[in-house]
């Protein structure tokens, strides 16, 4: 059996994007290593971490593509929150930018997309 366990995002700035997240979303800090290069937060059974640009460059041999703030990955992080407005709001306070305003959905959803402090896509909803 295989179990999703966590995302790791490479930012230039791993303290200052987990103190974004904890401002942005209410997450607490799981772990933050004393050189600042690695860091979790604590969001549920799946763990959200960042790892610094220099990890990236030692892991991947080959390369990667690093975000930035103009034009998202075509891949996001999805947070289920009671009012999507508010949520927002909050992102746009710790630093962060709304990429797309809210809508409702046919189905009744409301969806907003913002960026994060590096440029990575959130999509911010109602439950279904």
């Amino acid at each position: 059996m295989i179990k999703y366990s966590y995302t790791i995002m490479y930012v230039a700035n791993v303290e200052a994007t987990v103190k974004f997240y904890e401002e942005a979303f209410g997450f607490m800090r799981k772990f933050l290593t004393p050189e600042e290069d690695y860091g979790e937060l604590i969001s549920g059974e799946t763990t959200i971490a960042f790892a610094h640009l220099d990890l990236a460059t030692s892991n991947l041999s080959k390369g990667y593509q690093q975000v930035n703030n103009e034009k998202p990955f075509g891949i996001e992080l999805g947070f289920v929150v009671e009012d999507v407005t508010k949520a927002i709001e909050k992102v746009v306070q710790a630093g962060g930018k709304i990429y797309e305003e809210q809508k409702v959905k046919p189905w009744g959803q409301t969806v907003g997309y913002v960026l994060d402090n590096n440029g990575f896509l959130i999509e911010l909803c109602t439950a279904m």
